[in-house]
């Protein structure tokens, strides 16, 4: 999300898995710790779930952005390559450990609250609501990351991204999964947070109209480039 210093591919895919499992853990973990702390309120449980995924957004953006840019999204990675920030040929590879992260992180949250590894999710979510609602979720990620980006303020972005994604729990419909590697991580947990193949497959189609209407309106709010972006360079020294 921020403009980087050259630091090796290597160490950039690295944080990003990292980045990944810790946000899924906080996702799922915190979703069942709210179904275990506050049983028959829903409410409750979501408010605890979005605070909790809210403050480990922010942790995770501080820390790792210097790093890797602190995607832990492949829609963001896309936005980021098709706005020039980043090389196309990496993508596949941010995607692929975002993906992987992801999946690592829900299956920790199972086993730290006693769950089996794995268990697929039961939990239907789509409907044409759930479908808009990540629509949306997902076109004002976009939004905020590059309208700061392109201004040249990415200082907010861990801030702005966390008050964002834990509003959006709230005023979404769907609760904001705008993440197709975090939605198809949440498969295998059938808890709170989780979300069964059907419904998964439905939003991650949605996640990416979004993230084209987020791209087009990035171009429209913010047309050209006003902070030159240090592009990372493959070759470069870990």
């Amino acid at each position: 999300m921020v403009s980087l210093p050259v630091v090796s591919l290597r160490r950039r895919l690295l944080a990003e898995f990292v980045g990944c499992l810790f946000l899924a853990a906080a996702v799922v973990g915190s979703g069942i710790a709210a179904q275990t702390l506050s049983p028959g309120d829903v409410g409750l449980q979501l408010t605890e779930n979005a605070i909790a995924t809210a403050f480990a957004l922010f942790v995770l953006i501080a820390v790792l952005a210097p790093i890797s840019g602190a995607h832990f999204n492949p829609i963001i990675s896309i936005v980021d390559a098709s706005l020039g920030r980043r090389p196309w040929r990496e993508v596949p590879g941010y995607a692929a450990v975002q993906v992987v992260g992801c999946a690592a992180g829900v299956m920790l949250a199972n086993v730290m609250f006693g769950h089996p590894l794995v268990s697929i999710s039961e939990k239907a979510r789509l409907s044409p609501a759930h479908w808009l609602a990540e629509v949306v979720a997902t076109a004002g990620l976009v939004m905020v990351v590059f309208v700061l980006v392109r201004f040249g303020r990415e200082r907010l972005a861990p801030a702005a991204v966390a008050a964002y994604i834990g509003a959006a729990y709230l005023f979404t419909s769907s609760t904001s999964f705008a993440n197709p590697a975090i939605t198809a991580g949440r498969i295998l947990s059938n808890t709170f947070a989780g979300i069964d193949p059907v419904s998964a497959a439905g939003f991650i189609v949605a996640q990416l109209v979004g993230g084209v209407a987020g791209f087009l309106l990035v171009r429209a709010l913010a047309p050209a480039q006003t902070h030159a972006p240090v592009l990372d360079q493959e070759g470069a020294n870990s």
